[in-house]
């Protein structure tokens, strides 16, 4: 049963959709986007393997850098914690 109300209430809308012209909207959209995706020139195969290889390793120096800053941040301030804590005798 409710195969066929969900079945009508898409038929419905799909009638509105082609009634109010979003559908020639939208088929007019995908047809100009191919279009343009056409004129595109794609990488070679050798050009996307190079361009992935040095993507990957530009996240893993970056990556690299990144938590070796949070590491010393966080190093650092317990080493100033700790030094302030000494020198009040607490």
């Amino acid at each position: 049963m409710w195969i066929v109300i969900w079945a009508v209430v898409v038929g419905g809308v799909f009638a509105w959709l082609w009634r109010a012209g979003h559908l020639a909207r939208l088929t007019a959209y995908v047809q100009a986007t191919r279009e343009e995706l056409r004129k595109c020139t794609w990488p070679t195969w050798e050009e996307l393997k190079g361009s992935t290889i040095v993507v990957a390793i530009s996240i893993f120096l970056l990556a690299g850098l990144l938590l070796r800053s949070i590491r010393f941040s966080f190093a650092y301030s317990f080493y100033l914690n700790f030094r302030s804590c000494k020198a009040s005798g607490s």
